[in-house]
């Protein structure tokens, strides 16, 4: 047992005799930031959670993540951590700290698609069995309204970003999830935002999770 982030993991025996093949896990490894992690709402509430629920997957998710953490963060996590592979689902949502700090377009391909490759390898080495998110916008959220910050600036750099999650999944052969247009919403539907102001609520999450579901279905049952 091993504590990732306050989230317990708990990995599964392997076998003695078969320890050159990955065990494969009856559960999913949620990788990612703050949006993972579910800043500002209950367990219950994050979407890891939720789309395990909507799915009917046995369980409970393990989650490496933490608010803050840019690709880099995440990459030097797994190194420490050292999750073993063989999981169901992995999906990985990364890259909205890169943008706001500043961080280039070039670091943020090379990171993601070297964090790619390791959730493809923490799911048994199953490229459809990773499940890759959008950055979600959160200039549209009183944080980014009230702090004077340019929201259309934000919006773009997000999509440039996102260009490259989206073009890295095309070229791995995973799934990738538009969720950046659902999080938009939140400009007009306050019910979408945390209590924070510049996270997502339960109610958002539940969105994503919805859409994670049917992928999710399909490769545990």
């Amino acid at each position: 047992m091993r504590s990732f982030i306050g989230i317990l993991l708990i990995l599964a025996p392997v076998t003695a005799g078969t320890a050159s093949l990955p065990k494969l896990l009856p559960g999913y490894l949620a990788l990612g930031d703050s949006y993972t992690i579910g800043e500002s709402v209950a367990p219950d509430e994050r979407y890891p959670a939720l789309a395990m629920q909507e799915s009917e997957m046995p369980g409970r998710p393990d989650i490496l993540a933490a608010t803050g953490w840019t690709t880099g963060d995440l990459l030097a996590a797994l190194a420490s951590e050292k999750p073993v592979p063989g999981y169901q689902v992995v999906s990985l949502l990364i890259g909205v700290n890169n943008q706001y700090q500043g961080r280039s377009r070039a670091e943020y391909r090379e990171q993601f698609t070297t964090l790619l490759q390791t959730a493809i390898t923490l799911a048994g080495d199953r490229p459809t069995h990773v499940i890759v998110l959008s950055i979600p916008d959160y200039s549209v959220t009183p944080f980014a309204r009230g702090r004077g910050h340019d929201t259309t600036l934000i919006a773009a750099q997000i999509d440039s970003f996102n260009v490259i999650n989206h073009a890295v999944a095309l070229q791995y052969g995973v799934t990738w999830l538009d969720v950046t247009g659902e999080s938009r919403k939140a400009a007009a539907d306050p019910g979408l935002l945390a209590a924070d102001g510049l996270h997502f609520s339960g109610k958002e999450y539940g969105i994503w999770a919805r859409k994670m579901a049917p992928v999710i279905k399909g490769l545990w049952k």
